[in-house]
């Protein structure tokens, strides 16, 4: 399988806009071997003579291509999604809808899945998302450690296989959760032996654990020991006495971890009074702790309890960024118990974002950009990330010409490039580029689970 951008190709693209630096003019973009080599301003538009549009189907190969003012945005990076559940709804039900029932609904099931299973989903996902512009995941993996250990270590197993295979299309990094209701030091021990497998770092859930504290310190303690990140569910409930966030802060300060944990979802941020969310929102800006909305599942999940005026559960977004908090959305949850609904289009996300915080002006429009792109690429942790030189041209082009089209547009139509190697153009009907990830993409789909579920 040729890796993405080798061969000593040159890719050059004139008449682009770049909404992430600046949008009022046009610039050629070159890139060799993968890597961008100049952006260059142009005085004006110029006339495509010699370049290809990327609306012809032969253009998706080609190398000098007019990108007609459509916007550009570095490839989109999605901090948190949960891979080893998508498409699990079938099999996981949830009739009422909230986290408590996804949680013992996909728990009861997770031990029947075979890997098989778990890879063909987690590989459909990951490319889906990739068809939408995605080219960088963390996915966030269940274990299942009162399940015994051969449970538990299945869906890291096929995580770390799906990386490997789809490396030439994506990056996925993979942070397993430290299970919450095994006993501790077992627990922990599995997350170890997962670390030394080569795993990117630790995740979890440490507010729905008895003893919050404890498991937060433990978390922090196996961390150090392997110098690795640390990303955690935090606070996913309506009630605004949930702050295990401000203990978290703590922790991050005491091991010196600033800018190596992120804090996902914080809905009770939302449910605090104004000066409680506050004084959370500096602790966490101050430890240098990062944060992500996940705003589809939460809205879909929280305040189901809630009788008149029904809560969000969206965190505050723009509060946070406020006070210096980096702050992504990112997908979550896609046909699974947690949230039915979704695709892994992170276009999607941000106007669900911009719904449920509120915004919409024009300097909001091009934030929520940068929230699914240069922002969750510094939380991850991605060098070499961005339309400049001596960056990967990992891009997709979309449709629309500013951010306002983008967002009231939503458009279909996306090129998505990695390392110089166009993935998926939008020629119709769209298709893969690269006929390698097209058998990933037809093998991942045509196994329609029928055949997996012969494997248990």
């Amino acid at each position: 399988m040729a890796k993405a951008g080798a061969g000593g190709a040159v890719l050059e693209i004139i008449n682009a806009r770049l909404p992430l630096a600046d949008e009022r003019h046009y610039y050629t973009l070159r890139a060799e071997n993968g890597v961008w080599t100049a952006i260059g301003r142009q005085s004006g538009r110029l006339e495509p003579g010699g370049y290809l549009s990327l609306d012809m189907p032969e253009g998706a190969y080609a190398k000098r291509l007019d990108a007609e003012g459509k916007l550009v945005l570095p490839g989109l990076v999605d901090a948190h999604m949960h891979l080893d559940k998508a498409f699990s709804l079938p099999w996981a039900a949830n009739r009422s809808g909230t986290l408590a029932e996804a949680i013992a609904s996909y728990s009861r099931q997770a031990p029947l899945f075979a890997k098989g299973e778990i890879k063909a989903r987690m590989t459909r996902m990951a490319l889906q998302a990739v068809s939408y512009g995605t080219t960088s995941i963390r996915t966030h993996i269940d274990v299942h450690a009162e399940a015994g250990a051969r449970v538990a270590l299945r869906s890291v197993e096929a995580a770390l296989e799906v990386k490997e295979k789809l490396a030439p299309w994506v990056r996925v990094q993979i942070f397993p959760m430290a299970p919450y209701r095994a006993q501790p030091g077992f627990g922990m021990e599995l997350i170890g032996e997962m670390l030394a497998m080569g795993v990117d770092g630790i995740g979890g859930a440490p507010h729905l654990a008895d003893e919050p504290e404890a498991h937060i310190d433990r978390i922090f303690e196996l961390a150090d020991r392997y110098g690795c990140p640390v990303d955690l569910h935090v606070d996913e409930s309506d009630d605004p006495g949930m702050r295990t966030c401000v203990y978290i802060a703590e922790r991050t300060a005491a091991y010196g971890m600033g800018g190596r944990v992120v804090a996902g979802h914080l809905c009770s941020l939302s449910a605090m009074n104004p000066e409680d969310a506050a004084y959370a929102i500096g602790r966490l800006a101050e430890a240098g702790v990062a944060a992500v909305t996940l705003p589809a599942a939460n809205l879909y999940l929280q305040g189901r309890a809630d009788r008149r005026a029904v809560r969000r559960g969206v965190t505050r977004v723009k509060e946070l960024a406020a006070a210096g908090v980096p702050v992504a959305a990112a997908s979550d949850n896609v046909h699974d118990p947690f949230h039915p609904f979704g695709r892994g289009d992170l276009l999607q996300i941000a106007l669900i974002t911009a719904y449920a915080a509120h915004m919409g002006a024009p300097s909001d429009l091009r934030q929520l950009l940068r929230m699914i792109t240069e922002i969750p690429a510094g939380i991850i942790g991605i060098s070499g990330y961005g339309i400049k030189a001596g960056c990967e041209a990992d891009f997709v082009v979309i449709d629309a010409r500013s951010p306002e089209e983008l967002f009231a547009m939503q458009p279909e139509r996306r090129w998505v490039y990695r390392a110089g190697s166009c993935l998926a153009a939008a020629a119709p009907p769209a298709a893969w580029a690269d006929p390698a990830l097209a058998d990933e993409w037809a093998a991942a789909r045509n196994v329609g689970f029928a055949g997996v579920l012969a494997e248990r």
